[in-house]
């Protein structure tokens, strides 16, 4: 795998490009039967609120839904309530770029795919009128980038993507720090008060207790999505060959191809997955899932329940 095509490591043009991969993208459209984001899943998005305006008097064509029964009887006529909608609200994109993440099988690493997937979440916020803003976290350090409806503020968050990405090697140890996960969340927490998009771009790595109660911190008064990423050596491992597993300064080779050492790993890994799933199932946060063997932008269409062509 060439560590200089963007499926290693992410370029900054790279991540500002795929703009015009986002633009008939998002996450609050309309979705059909079977979407990641329908049924349940559609109540939990909030979109954008409505402000009350004032109060006025009833003229032909307006919505009889909003008349204001207590102000027309006491004025003797129809008065309606107006409402005028919020113009945007902030979004904070979290992308984990954790030596956990540095691992690919296919197309691309997790670290990269997930790079990808937080500029194409960054572009379809800016796009839908709102603020852009985000963490960007790896084994030792948390990046922050305050919301705003600016191009430069999603450069800018594409930018701390970049050079975490980039700063990823194989010879960086993990961290014997496993929080790393929930303390993102917690800086979420401190960050989003009420009535923000959180779009959380993972392979959740050491998510448990405390994950699930960060989680519901954040979906208790904010729209919160979860990208898992995964690579399709979790659902499936080759049957001959070797595989470097890693663990902080800990490496170990295993033959794949006995069964006997095949199997297990096979069951954990997909176990991990499942874990992770169940998780976010308890979280009530909706789970959008993305394997390192496709690409970014025509993965997240399926996943958001549309199909290809040009916006109607």
């Amino acid at each position: 795998m060439n560590s200089s095509d963007g499926q290693v490591y992410v370029s900054l043009a790279q991540l500002m490009a795929l703009e015009f991969r986002a633009r008939d993208l998002s996450f609050l459209t309309r979705q059909p039967r079977g979407s990641i984001l329908a049924g349940n899943h559609a109540s939990r998005l909030r979109g954008r609120g409505l402000n009350f305006d004032e109060l006025r008097r009833y003229q032909p064509g307006d919505d009889l839904r909003h008349l204001d029964w207590r102000a027309s009887l006491r004025s003797g006529k129809p008065v309606v309530r107006t409402f005028t909608e919020e113009r945007d609200r902030p979004a904070l994109i979290v992308v984990d770029q954790r030596m956990s993440m540095f691992f690919g099988s296919r197309r691309s690493f997790k670290s990269a795919l997930a790079a990808e997937l937080g500029a194409l979440a960054a572009w379809m916020v800016f796009h839908a009128g709102d603020r852009v803003g985000g963490l960007v976290f790896n084994d030792s350090r948390i990046d922050t980038v305050a919301p705003l409806r600016s191009r430069k503020r999603v450069q800018a968050l594409c930018s701390r993507m970049v050079e975490q990405n980039n700063a990823l090697a194989a010879g960086n140890p993990d961290a014997e720090d496993e929080d790393q996960l929930d303390k993102a969340l917690q800086r979420c927490l401190a960050l989003a008060g009420h009535d923000h998009l959180i779009c959380i771009v993972s392979d959740f790595a050491g998510a448990g207790d405390r994950t699930l109660q960060r989680l519901r911190q954040l979906a208790a008064h904010n729209d919160v999505i979860a990208l898992q990423v995964y690579d399709p050596l979790a659902l499936k491992l080759p049957n001959n060959g070797r595989l470097l597993v890693t663990q902080g300064r800990l490496q170990v080779e295993l033959a794949i191809g006995q069964r006997h050492v095949r199997q297990p790993l096979e069951s954990f890994f997909s176990g991990r997955l499942r874990d992770v799933a169940d998780l976010l199932r308890r979280s009530q946060v909706p789970l959008m899932m993305f394997s390192t063997a496709e690409e970014a932008p025509a993965q997240l269409r399926g996943e958001l329940g549309k199909t290809y062509g040009p916006r109607p």
